[in-house]
């Protein structure tokens, strides 16, 4: 077929589309919105036909639907005034590096398909570990290329990540001994019952990502035993409620799979105390996992690496790449202290990964995989440890910029203080705010603030000309648990301008303005 036919014809008319494409890149990145006001019910219509086309089109009658339908509604996440998601602009090397990588077509599971690809994950993944846990050189010559060893594995998302983690807590607790094959043989219940257990269960405050309700599900344990800790104000884990957990599921003898540290919440950015954590972890004699998806790289920065102390202790650790390394979607890793502990998951087959070898996919979830390893090893070679330590430090900056600006705001409440770039705070409606600067607000006045905040993120998504998402926070109020709902900031897009912020919050007055004149708070909501 054509389509596939690398002829000089072909060759023309593949660069026909590229220029095509770059020309619709182009004009949409330097869109300066976050995205259109189209109504989504009317968006989803666009896309009802269900009937497949019989003959193929030719790419010039498909452009105008891709252009129209996909591009011009696309969410604009690189604009320095969509602050509301964990998701920016992308260095200038990713896009062309994208061309690449799907021209060379990569299967990373295996050196057959991947042959130089293989060594390049392998050290990328290599000087990430040693940015954790700061192992010598030698160990570094001896374990990165070692069949044997597994410093880290590159997998698509935090969600398999974590799975893959807590995958590997399982069966190393519960492995083959004497005449027990251990439990990826026989079984969970077969493998509790054989070393005397009740029952297993994994403990994080209740903060830690939904992946963890997922793992729980997939690795038999069940979501009723995973049990989640309170969090302070500050949005880390009541250590003492930790420890009394840790002594329950000892007395009733449950085996405690792993315990969770989180560095950096998905909702607010807090981070557990991690020394502390680690301390209990050893005393319970189980894994230690930190999920370290959006805080990992404040190791890059000299000033902030200070807040990850004790990550360094953790038996594994999962950074996401397309959060703050500024990588594309679908670049994540996770690393083990013990270059050995992956061993657990090790699988083979005799027509493609066999025992031995240094094949990727041996010690993964997932199987076929593209060669994403091209971008984090371009990334750590392009903006460096000083490159990386700058965007983070900035992002911070930036963070406390817009705190103190809603400090010095009647209209705004920050809710908590950040520990890192992300910011958590609430429009407070003109009829409540001589309450809220005596802290006189009762619990019926949060739940009408709470509304009108989910209005006012509502209407600003939808006029598209700034971003910001919420979250549902619970918070101390007179000794009782209110739970709100809040805005969400996420001061990571380096294109971000302190101009920015400040037209992102102009904007939620502008729209909070017309919602308090137009509707009543209890009435429904005009889009503006």
């Amino acid at each position: 077929m054509q389509l596939f036919n690398p002829s000089a014809q072909s060759q023309l008319v593949e660069q026909a589309i590229e220029e095509k494409l770059a020309v619709l890149a182009q004009a949409f990145l330097h869109e300066n919105l976050s995205t259109t006001d189209i109504d989504f019910e009317h968006l989803m219509e666009r896309f009802s036909d269900s009937e497949l086309p019989r003959a193929p089109f030719e790419f010039e009658q498909y452009f105008p639907s891709l252009a129209e339908d996909i591009v011009t509604h696309a969410v604009h996440t690189s604009s320095p005034r969509f602050i509301g998601h964990m998701t920016s602009a992308l260095p200038y090397f990713v896009r062309p590096l994208a061309k690449l990588v799907t021209a060379l077509n990569q299967n990373a599971v295996k050196v057959e398909t991947a042959k130089s690809l293989s060594p390049c994950e392998r050290q990328s993944l290599g000087r990430m570990h040693r940015l954790i846990y700061q192992y010598s050189t030698d160990f570094y010559k001896q374990h990165i290329h070692n069949h044997q060893s597994t410093l880290g594995i590159l997998v698509s998302g935090g969600t398999v990540a974590n799975i893959t983690a807590l995958w590997c807590a399982r069966n190393n607790a519960l492995g083959a001994r004497g005449k027990f094959a251990g439990v990826e043989q026989e079984g969970l219940s077969a493998a509790l019952s054989f070393y005397g257990y009740k029952g297993a269960t994994i403990i994080g405050s209740n903060l830690m990502h939904y992946s963890f309700d997922k793992a729980a599900d997939l690795l038999g344990i069940g979501s009723q035993n995973l049990i989640k800790i309170p969090v302070d104000d500050r949005n880390h884990i009541d250590l003492k409620l930790l420890h009394q957990a840790v002594l329950h599921c000892q007395s009733q003898r449950k085996l405690i799979l792993a315990i969770i540290g989180i560095a950096g919440t998905t909702d607010a950015g807090g981070i557990d105390p991690l020394h502390d954590i680690a301390s209990i972890a050893r005393s319970a004699k189980t894994h230690f996992h930190v999920d370290a998806a959006w805080g990992d790289p404040l190791l890059f920065s000299r000033q902030h690496r200070h807040k990850l102390a004790g990550i360094e202790q953790a038996d594994s650790v999962t950074i996401d790449g397309h959060k703050q390394m500024y990588l594309p979607m679908g670049i994540v890793m996770v690393f083990f202290r013990n270059p050995h502990l992956a061993k657990a998951i090790e699988k083979s087959a005799s027509y493609t990964i066999r025992n031995g070898s240094l094949d990727l996919g041996k010690r993964s979830l997932e199987g076929s995989r593209p060669g994403m390893a091209l971008f984090l090893h371009a990334a750590l070679n392009l903006i460096g440890v000083e490159g990386y330590e700058f965007l983070i430090d900035e992002g911070l900056r930036k963070t406390q910029y817009m705190a103190e600006r809603i400090r010095t705001m009647p209209e705004f409440e920050l809710i908590a203080k950040p520990d890192i770039n992300l910011l958590v705070y609430q429009y407070i409606p003109e009829p409540f705010r001589e309450r809220a600067t005596h802290k006189q607000l009762i619990k019926s006045d949060y739940c009408v603030i709470s509304r009108f905040n989910e209005r006012l993120q509502k209407v600003q998504r939808q006029v598209g000309r700034t971003f910001i998402s919420r979250t549902v926070k619970s918070i101390r109020h007179f000794d009782q648990e209110v739970t709100i709902v809040a805005l969400r900031a996420v001061l990571a897009n380096p294109l971000t301008s302190e101009t920015d912020i400040d037209a992102v919050l102009d904007d939620q007055l502008q729209i909070a303005a017309r919602l308090e004149i137009e509707t009543s708070l209890e009435g429904p909501v005009r889009v503006v």
